[in-house]
């Protein structure tokens, strides 16, 4: 059974699954008409499509979708079944937790700052054994140089700031522990889970993208609390399946057929130019870029949702400061967000043959694991993936 929260999704129990040579026909089934996919609300409605500005979920509304802390498994909305069952395996995965925005998706100029010192993120290598066993631990500081002339020629983004763009906050980090501690208060007794991670029992798996072995730092520090230089798995960039950064022709075919190759997905960028003017005239992004900003609202949505989490203000024009994004503003970018994901991965009548080709690989492998489980191949009880939005929306 396959328990799905907004991007988490948790393993619970074993299930049969079609060998992986075993034709099957991908059918689709178009999710029910809802405000996320209605395009009219969407456009003219109001309010966010969920929390948008805090890590916390009031516990009258958990399980609430919450972009900046997705919600997750805790003790108190676990439901134990009857001493009839015996829990065996658990695979969760997760969507990475806040950050800082991509570099991608920051304005030439941003009009606040973004300071992250003492948090870089950490980088180094050790060997297995020798004088190399015990090298130092390498946390990056980043940092401009005035003397550097090509400083300013990729654009100052948020100026002089001392963060990776992205990287895990601070802020992100503590929620990431606090993740682990309530994973470990549902699964340890059950699983018999001990405090330091026993990779012959426990796996934790990352992408090749940093901020998924960030989070993984401070996941483990909850999950598995006196756990120090821990071994975690990650796939090449070549063919790793939980990002996934797999080559697939045919997916990438499909992908342009559901969005720019789509009436409906042209259609619903036409039907916002007005806000799209209003978002130029602050961010000073030309209105035919050639950054992607206007084929998609993937980049406004991560600059201001990415700010908004940590508290920080919606951007202003750096030239004309009373010209500003509102609340509204934001907010139809967040549903215009969420109404792109669904569609790109549940509304289209060929989304679901894109999922299963750009995902398929990462199916196959949970169910080797499961199989394995049940044959008593394997004696793993706790596998962890911690991914990506582009990870969770075709699983």
């Amino acid at each position: 059974m396959l328990v799905q929260l907004p991007f988490v999704a948790v393993v619970v129990t074993l299930v049969s699954f079609l060998s992986a040579t075993e034709a099957v026909d991908v059918v689709h089934y178009p999710p029910q008409s809802t405000n996320i996919n209605n395009l009219t609300f969407v456009l003219n409605g109001s309010g966010a499509p969920g929390i948008f500005n805090s890590s916390t979920t009031p516990d009258k509304v958990y399980g609430e979708y919450n972009w900046c802390n997705m919600p997750h498994v805790r003790t108190r909305e676990y439901k134990t079944p009857s001493q009839d069952f015996t829990l065996e395996y658990v695979e969760v995965i997760q969507r990475h937790h806040k950050r800082t925005p991509y570099s991608t998706n920051t304005f030439f100029r941003e009009d606040i700052s973004w300071s992250c010192v003492g948090q870089g993120p950490l980088n180094g290598l050790k060997a297995a054994s020798g004088p190399g066993a015990d090298a130092a631990e390498i946390q990056w500081q980043a940092f401009t140089n005035a003397d550097n002339p090509f400083t300013a020629t990729v654009g100052p983004g948020f100026v002089g700031s001392t963060c990776q763009f992205p990287q895990i906050t601070e802020e992100g980090l503590e929620d990431s522990i606090t993740h682990g501690i309530d994973l470990r208060a549902v699964y340890a007794s059950r699983l018999g889970l001990n405090e330091s991670l026993d990779t012959s029992t426990s796996r934790i798996r990352v992408t090749n993208n940093q901020i998924t072995s960030q989070v993984a730092s401070g996941l483990i520090k909850g999950l598995f609390p006196a756990s120090s230089d821990i071994e975690v798995l990650v796939q090449s960039t070549s063919f790793d399946s939980l990002e996934p950064t797999i080559s697939c022709p045919d997916a990438n075919q499909l992908q342009t057929a559901i969005t720019t190759g789509s009436q409906t997905w042209n259609g619903h960028l036409t039907a916002a130019a007005g806000l799209y003017a209003e978002l130029d005239a602050v961010s000073g992004i030309a209105t035919h870029d050639t950054g992607g900003w206007h084929v998609s609202f993937d980049h406004y949505y991560d600059n201001m949702s990415a700010k908004q989490c940590h508290g920080k203000t919606l951007p202003c024009d750096v030239n004309s400061t009373s010209t500003c994004v509102t609340q509204d503003m934001a907010d139809t970018v967040y549903r215009l967000g969420n109404w792109e994901y669904s569609w790109q991965y549940r509304d289209a009548p060929q989304s679901a043959q894109f999922s299963a080709l750009k995902y398929g690989a990462f199916v196959l492998e949970l169910q080797g694991h499961l199989q394995d489980k049940i044959s008593g191949q394997s004696q793993i009880k706790y596998f962890h993936n911690i991914a990506h939005d582009g990870s969770l929306a075709p699983l």
